[in-house]
């Protein structure tokens, strides 16, 4: 089968597509024949080994010190079950699945256990768009359902609101019933405001921590604010919540303890096939859309690759994997 393979951490260009055996399903695993997969940050860094705020001895022992421990990335799929191995019970040949697998996905097969955060495809959603959901979709909703509790009625700072988290967090944020205002550049304002934001602020211009209104929570998604920086603008009992972090955060959530008034939270969130099950109840409500900023056919991954590194894309970025070259849209 077809893959795209990286043996060093490097620059985009050690990601090469070559012939790899198919993988062959074990005890309770599921071999998916992949329509369509996404690339997203978690792909970069790993590729690049460019872990954030002093975690790259961290990163490194999860994903092979001295080289990856897993030579396909990929986290994010969509298609059909080709195979099951012994005991699997929730799937069956033929199934339409779609879900978070860990790695493997840009190839045309990748193999998970059926325990993954997977499950059917909603009928009618083509597989770019299944693939485009997941890891946006599955941190955004832990992230303000669980971690903030996000409430009604209560106000919400999306930090990088157009990005692979930030556009399934704007709309899931609007779906809990929360006022949204949303960080991004000025040209993705009216994209924002269709996914529901009330408020848009351009992060060239506008000085964050300046605002006057005091948010009940600040999600940043792509690490542009600190805690001692966006503690203004929170209410007194407010949050600050990074999805990414390094050492030096946790420094500051030790002082925001220790300080009192608004609050600070790191989470790592898990991958559960009951969470994505919610994300399919908000898309069949209407209430969350799959958001695709572009489309690579698996033959132009280098350069998805670089897409992803400049880190100004809009929602997922889709590796069409084994749709026909008419359908694939260019970036």
């Amino acid at each position: 089968m077809k893959a795209a393979v990286y043996e060093n951490y490097g620059p985009a260009e050690t990601v090469s597509v070559t012939e790899i055996p198919t993988p062959v399903p074990g005890r309770g695993e599921v071999l998916i024949r992949v329509g369509a997969s996404a690339l997203s940050t978690a792909d970069w860094r790993l590729r690049a080994s460019a872990f954030p705020g002093g975690l790259w001895l961290a990163g490194r022992l999860y994903a092979g010190l001295f080289r990856p421990r897993n030579r396909v990335l990929g986290t994010d799929v969509a298609g059909v079950v080709a195979a099951v191995g012994p005991g699997v019970t929730r799937f069956a040949p033929g199934d339409r699945i779609f879900g978070f697998i860990g790695s493997g996905g840009h190839a045309d097969y990748a193999v998970a256990p059926e325990t993954a955060a997977l499950q059917k495809v909603p009928e009618g959603l083509p597989d770019a768009e299944a693939a485009a959901l997941p890891f946006g979709g599955l941190a955004a909703l832990v992230f303000l359902r669980d971690v903030a509790q996000l409430r009604p009625g209560q106000s919400v700072l999306i930090v990088g609101a157009s990005g692979g988290v930030g556009a399934y967090a704007t709309q899931i944020a609007k779906a809990l019933g929360a006022r949204v205002t949303a960080v991004a550049g000025a040209e993705n304002a009216d994209f924002l405001r269709d996914l529901g934001a009330d408020e848009v602020l351009d992060y060239r211009k506008d000085d964050l921590a300046r605002g006057r209104e005091r948010h009940d929570l600040v999600f940043d998604t792509v690490g542009a604010t600190t805690w001692p920086m966006m503690r203004k603008v929170l209410k007194k009992d407010g949050l600050f919540l990074p999805l990414n972090f390094g050492l030096r955060d946790l420094g500051h959530l030790l002082r925001a303890r220790i300080a009192g008034g608004p609050r600070m939270a790191l989470h790592v969130n898990d991958d559960r096939p009951e969470d994505l099950a919610a994300l399919v109840t908000l898309l069949e409500q209407r209430k969350l859309r799959p958001v695709i900023g572009a489309r690579f056919p698996l033959d132009r991954i280098v350069e998805a690759h670089r897409f992803v590194e400049a880190r100004h894309k809009r929602g997922a970025v889709v590796i069409d994997v084994a749709e026909p070259a008419e359908q694939r849209l260019r970036a």
